[in-house]
């Protein structure tokens, strides 16, 4: 079976408002990935690039809210779906256990600027991520 997979990373800047995020060209089904849940709200695939066993991205399929901290502030409903839909995915995928992680501004290493989770579970160690 052929798995597609997206790198995030290549798109490198804040989006346009006349240009899609990569996200959203993935929910639109222009961009293919290896999606293993979706709801209304909701998109989650694998990473192309996993920096864990288990490594997901948990993505709103609205492009309005560009961090976490927006979300937050605009639909916190929504964010407690995607934190929920994370530990579904955790149960699923793995023991249960897991890393949340969002990179909120690109000193942080954010690159696609459309609110996105990272779900990370399975040989996760103290520090592992802070290359």
């Amino acid at each position: 079976m052929r798995r597609w997979l997206v790198r995030p990373a290549l798109y490198t800047g804040p989006m346009s408002s006349e240009q899609p995020s990569i996200f959203s060209r993935i929910i639109a089904r222009e961009i293919p990935a290896d999606i293993v849940h979706e709801t209304d709200t909701l998109i989650a695939f694998r990473d192309i690039n996993p920096q864990a066993a288990l490594h997901l991205l948990v993505v709103p399929k609205t492009e309005a809210y560009r961090t976490v901290v927006e979300l937050a502030t605009g639909d916190p409903a929504l964010l407690a779906e995607l934190v929920a839909l994370a530990q579904q995915l955790a149960d699923t995928h793995a023991d249960g256990d897991f890393r949340l992680l969002f990179n909120t501004g690109a000193g942080a290493n954010q690159t696609v600027f459309h609110v996105h989770a990272h779900v990370l579970a399975g040989g996760l160690t103290e520090g592992s991520l802070a290359h």
